[in-house]
């Protein structure tokens, strides 16, 4: 479970705009009332690409009223919540999976009758954020609730495996006349205040265990040195070391030797469930990386980028002084992506806050004029277009006719921060067949249910870039995703003993990329009669020509899983069910949610129609007096803002009174004066630059860090691929304009001579980056044999010489 942090609701015209549309209420009480969450403690058992994580909150009421402790936090999107329970005293209760209505009853039945009660919730909105409610907490009483998810570690770029504990919660931006707001069937009421402020600690421990070494663990927090257990290196433990800020989602990155390899796991089911039933039967877990055969890059596709310029993309990617902003970044990384982009395709470039825009009014085709119009339009985007409204430019964007022969790429950057998730999910489901969908989670609390939902239901792959993440490196990664062929026709076959049969839990593989996991999940009913194999092929097509991998894998259950595999094939059953429920909604759609709250019940995973609920009938003793409700504040992202109003006194039945009109304005206002608080932490300049974004009267920005050398470079390659003899290029290669040009053999154009500097410059001093600059480099290589150069070895010699290195002409590509 992470901790909450959550992002300001505050104005000034192009933040993340309009107090009222924002679905949250800082709630950091003005008289300085005790917050009754002390401390949490994490533990994170990683195997190989799953983690099981448990976390332990201690509760404390110190007031002299006995209280109801509100905890809204994030989850990962994609977790299978399996347990909660509480313990008072020595009295431990565990929690059971309910109806949500009813479990929302019996809590308050019980906080009515004076019982000590626990209520655990999924939002409606977004799978990704949970409620968390401890009720009837006497004075002086302590109490500590335990809870356990599951969840799958993400594939990243650099071929580590990302567990990530979020920290950060951001106020999700609820767009006009969309579904949900507050209250009991809608959005969970965020509360936050500045990290500086956070009264309760963090302690996270995990440990890692493989049938491969472990090569490292690496993470974006401080961390303790690793410790293996044993001389093969396939278990180590690793701690969070002390004083962690809350500013920032903990991100742990797991690399084993020898990762990516096709794997089955198969789990044995409760022994006192009933056979047949999911939970009683076999399940297994198949890990998929299929291999393909070599197959050209495509060289058509229309590319469609959909950049987030909300006020929330002005912040810092992390915290150090020379850090660049989120739209600073994602304006390099168009530029990467738009210069690495192959002639005869097209292209367009879409932006959007409160309101959207696009460059081009339709997609066009990829030339010298049209990239060089796109590129002076990016170098201008900041984050000044107020919201986060993303519903209506992908309404707009998949109501464009497609492109014949062009298969259509769509690539999201977003911070992530929007109420409506699951319609913008379904929105790309519904358009899933008319092109794939990359996205990318920029800065602490992107929504992991936003931004992997939208790539798993688009076909493409999503990726998160936090602190000091190379944007650019994931990014690429992503555009050679694109550029494979799409792979067509995607059947499993299953071979099984006789007796036994499979059900799917996944639903059907809908994309697969060379490098990219694929995880299906089925039930097996049935006894194997004595054979202890069984066989599994997936079968596709790949630029027209059939292909297969095949996975043979033992039937023998793993011993000490616990479940998990069972719990996340439950997960993903549900989820795919409540998709199916959505589409059918208005319909008869009753039978299906019924479905949905019969396998979270049976399997004990959590759910959107589904709640945990413990009660402490214990003592019998009914606790006296009116509740007082004390929400838990969370740690915030940015520095900006403090939202506060008195704490609501809670009295049963629905006695809840308001903030006063008082307190109201003072929340407003007070959004300006988190300097106040965390003076330390802020520049004047960093407050006055995201108080006044959008103002033609306030004082310059503050210069952005100097460009990096290669994005230098790149910026003034051409569409063609080529480079021209120009001084930014000079500057680069660290020469004059006649220091670069002296040496040029006579045989050969200033065009091919600057392109084979650069190419020699790009393998002999940025090889680190060559996943970010690869495909341009291909372009150039093109380019360079299309000109059929005579002396191309004099060319690399010459252009060595004159910068030192020692690249060879086959290194090259040439």
């Amino acid at each position: 479970m992470g901790l909450t942090a959550s992002k300001s609701c505050l104005g000034g015209k192009d933040q993340d705009q309009d107090q009222d549309n924002m679905v949250c209420c800082g709630l950091l009480t003005a008289k300085k009332e005790p917050v009754p969450l002390k401390s949490i403690e994490v533990e994170v058992e990683v195997k190989d690409h799953v983690a099981m994580v448990t976390s332990t909150l201690q509760y404390e009421n110190k007031e002299k009223k006995p209280i109801e402790a509100v905890f809204v936090f994030p989850l990962p999107g994609d977790a299978a919540v399996c347990h909660f329970s509480a313990k008072v005293g020595q009295t431990e209760v565990v929690g059971k999976v309910q109806e949500k209505q009813k479990a929302r009853e019996e809590y308050d039945d019980a906080l009515s009758s004076g019982q000590q009660a626990f209520l655990l919730e999924e939002s409606e909105q977004s799978p990704d954020i949970f409620s968390l409610s401890v009720g009837s907490l006497p004075p002086g009483e302590s109490a500590s609730i335990r809870l356990e998810y599951v969840t799958e570690l993400a594939v990243q770029a650099d071929e580590g495996l990302r567990f990530c504990l979020p920290a950060v919660l951001n106020p999700r931006y609820q767009p006009q006349g969309s579904e949900g707001g507050s209250g009991s069937g809608g959005s969970a009421q965020i509360v936050s205040v500045p990290a500086c402020l956070v009264p309760y600690s963090l302690s996270f421990s995990a440990r890692v265990s493989s049938p491969r070494p472990v090569s490292k663990v690496e993470s974006n927090c401080s961390l303790d040195p690793v410790q293996y257990l044993n001389a093969e290196h396939t278990q180590a433990t690793v701690r969070l070391a002390a004083g962690h800020k809350f500013d920032r989602d903990v991100e742990m990155l797991v690399y084993y030797q020898d990762s990516h390899q096709p794997t089955a796991v198969v789990e044995a089911g409760q022994t006192s469930a009933q056979p047949g039933s999911l939970m009683g039967d076999l399940v297994v877990m198949l890990s998929l990386y299929p291999d393909f055969p070599p197959v050209s890059v495509a060289l058509c596709g229309e590319f469609l980028f959909l950049m987030d310029r909300s006020g929330s993309m002005d912040f810092s990617m992390g915290s150090g002084k020379q850090a660049q902003s989120r739209i600073g970044s994602a304006r390099d990384t168009l530029l990467l992506l738009l210069k690495s982009l192959p002639m005869g395709c097209y292209f367009n470039v879409y932006s959007f806050g409160s309101s959207y825009e696009h460059i081009f009014p339709k997609s066009v085709e990829y030339s010298q004029k049209n990239m060089e119009e796109a590129l002076k339009q990016v170098e201008k985007m900041n984050a000044n277009m107020g919201g986060t409204e993303i519903l209506q430019p992908l309404k707009h964007i998949y109501s464009q006719p497609c492109i014949p022969s062009q298969p259509r790429q769509l690539f999201i950057f977003t911070d992530g921060e929007v109420d409506n998730t699951k319609q913008v999910v379904d929105l790309v489901k519904e358009n899933s067949g008319s092109h794939r969908c990359f996205s990318f989670g920029i800065g602490e609390g992107a929504s992991s249910a936003l931004i992997s939902g939208v790539a798993k239901e688009g076909g493409g792959d999503a990726q998160f870039i936090t602190g000091t993440d190379r944007m650019q490196l994931k990014v690429m990664q992503s555009l050679r995703f694109s550029l494979q062929p799409a792979v067509v026709d995607i059947s499993v076959t299953w071979d099984l003993p006789k007796g036994m049969s499979v059900t799917p839990l996944s639903p059907p593989i809908t994309s697969l990329f060379q490098g990219q996991r694929s995880l299906l999940y089925s039930q097996l009913t049935g006894e194997s009669s004595g054979v202890t194999e069984g066989c599994v092929t997936v079968k596709y097509s790949l630029a027209g020509q059939p292909s297969q991998n095949q996975l043979h894998f033992s039937l023998k259950p793993t011993e000490d899983s616990g479940l998990t595999v069972h719990r996340l094939g439950a997960r993903t059953l549900i989820r795919s069910l409540e998709m199916k429920e959505r589409e059918l909604r208005g319909q008869s759609n009753e039978g299906v949610k019924e479905k949905v709250v019969e396998v979270s019940v049976q399997s004990g995973v959590s759910s959107s129609f589904t709640a945990f609920i413990a009660v402490n009938k214990g003592s019998g003793e009914a606790i006296q007096g009116p509740l007082l409700r004390r929400h838990v504040p969370a740690p915030k992202d940015v520095y900006l803002g403090i939202p506060t109003c008195d704490y609501e006194v809670y009295r049963h039945p629905n006695a809840i009174a308001s903030c006063s009109t008082e307190d109201h304005v003072y929340r407003n206002l007070s959004r300006y004066s988190q300097d106040n608080f965390c003076g330390s932490l802020l520049s004047s300049s960093r407050v006055n630059r995201s108080l006044h974004m959008d103002d033609e009267n306030a004082a310059p920005l503050p210069s952005q860090p100097p460009r990096d050398p290669m994005l230098q470079l790149i910026s003034v390659q051409r569409a063609s691929g080529s480079w021209v003899l120009e001084p930014t290029l000079a500057t680069v290669l660290g020469k004059t304009s006649e220091e670069v040009a002296k040496p040029k053999p006579a045989s050969v154009n200033q065009e091919v001579w600057a392109t084979i500097l650069a190419l020699i410059w790009l393998h002999g001093f940025k090889m680190e980056a060559q996943r970010e600059w690869q495909l341009l480099a291909m372009k150039a290589v093109s380019w360079l044999q299309a000109q059929k150069v005579p002396c191309l070895t004099e060319c690399v010699e010459a252009g060595n010489a004159l910068l030192g290195s020692k690249v060879l002409k086959d290194t090259l590509g040439l």
